[in-house]
């Protein structure tokens, strides 16, 4: 197993937990390149009633207050769904090497949620981001987290 495999792992596991506490189906985790985990969060929109509280924003916001500083250089992120352009800016304002997912923006639009269809490359080449971007990390394990969440007893996309 891959080191981005590994570190989605975390992301699905978090990403499950959220599930599993009636939040929606995303999870993120920002780790070293080598593998260490630094952070790993859920989606809390519904939770919290906060339309940013997304899973990799929330992981960052975490990462960031473990390690004391907002420039997170060298670290690389995996999350269960392509981020989203909001997400997408913050990852890159956070300086991270490379981001890694999972499922689709087509994948979450498809499970009900009003997704932008602008692919985080695309955000990313258009506005020139040294941010690298990597598909389909386990993304048939990803995929079906949409599925755990729709039978779960909280299946409402934001």
């Amino acid at each position: 197993m891959t080191i981005p495999e590994k570190i989605m792992e975390h992301a699905i596991e978090v990403c499950q937990q959220g599930i599993a506490a009636g939040n929606s189906p995303f999870g993120a985790a920002i780790a070293t390149p080598d593998g260490e985990l630094i952070h790993a969060a859920h989606n809390v929109v519904r939770q919290t009633c906060d339309i940013t509280a997304h899973a990799e924003i929330n992981c960052l916001r975490g990462a960031c207050e473990k390690l004391g500083k907002i420039d997170l250089s060298g670290l690389i992120m995996a999350t269960t769904c392509e981020p989203c352009p909001m997400c997408a800016a913050a990852i890159h304002w956070a300086n991270l090497e490379t981001v890694y997912y999972g499922a689709t923006i087509e994948d979450a639009d498809t499970a009900g949620f009003n997704e932008l269809h602008l692919s985080c490359q695309s955000l990313y080449e258009q506005g020139k981001s040294n941010v690298k971007v990597v598909t389909d990390i386990l993304r048939p394990q990803c995929a079906d987290l949409f599925r755990q969440w729709q039978q779960g007893p909280h299946p409402n996309p934001y």
